[in-house]
């Protein structure tokens, strides 16, 4: 466990102090980063053992994506219908898209009153960046990667592997969202989890670059 006001290996520390966001109930947390970094499992066990007193919404950006192809339209689409409204004060929305049927689906509504966590590849825009109180970039070596996203999705990403990435790469050089971010982790072996030991019990907090 990391000592008071000492970071985890592989922790880059440049946000605010993650005490003060999790006692905001309209606190925005947004989680980006290539596949297979660690993201989703990052991201429910952040939500699971929330230190604030509200529980909050995760929007996974993996339910939102239409199709292989839809890296850009879902991060517009959150950034538009979820965090702006949010930023007023309003509900926000997200649109399911149905995998299975590859269709376009139901419309989900956020209230507010509750803080919400976004997960996935393209959630970190230039944009969206300024409406969240923290902002995560979660990355691994890309041979790392690979395997654990190829071996997750058991066959299902094999074919669309490099078409994904290219997305994601394009997304990255535009919006540059490693830049944005609070917090950097190389979660190569289990830096993910070590941050959120140390900053959910209370013995680091990111802190903002000079």
């Amino acid at each position: 466990m990391a000592e008071p006001d000492e970071q985890p290996a592989g922790v880059d520390p440049r946000g605010p102090r993650s005490a003060d966001v999790f006692q905001r109930s309209e606190a925005v947390v947004l989680i980006d980063g290539p596949s297979g970094a660690g993201k989703s499992t990052f991201a429910s066990r952040l939500v699971g053992d929330w230190p604030g007193p509200v529980e909050p919404i995760l929007v996974r950006m993996d339910d939102v994506y239409p199709g292989w192809g839809g890296l850009d339209a879902a991060s517009v689409q959150v950034f538009r219908h979820l965090l702006v409204p949010r930023s007023h004060g309003e509900p926000g929305r997200w649109r399911r898209y149905d995998w299975v049927g590859a269709r376009p689906a139901e419309w989900h509504v956020v209230a507010t009153g509750r803080p919400l966590v976004v997960e996935g590849c393209g959630s970190l825009s230039r944009a969206a960046a300024p409406l969240a109180d923290l902002r995560v970039w979660i990355d691994a070596p890309a041979e790392v990667r690979k395997d654990r996203a190829l071996a997750r999705d058991a066959g299902g990403f094999d074919e669309h592997w490099d078409m994904w990435s290219s997305q994601v790469a394009r997304f990255e050089r535009r919006e540059d969202p490693r830049s944005l971010a609070d917090v950097v982790i190389v979660n190569a072996d289990g830096e993910a989890d070590a941050w959120l030991d140390a900053v959910i019990s209370g013995t680091a907090d990111p802190r903002r670059r000079p």
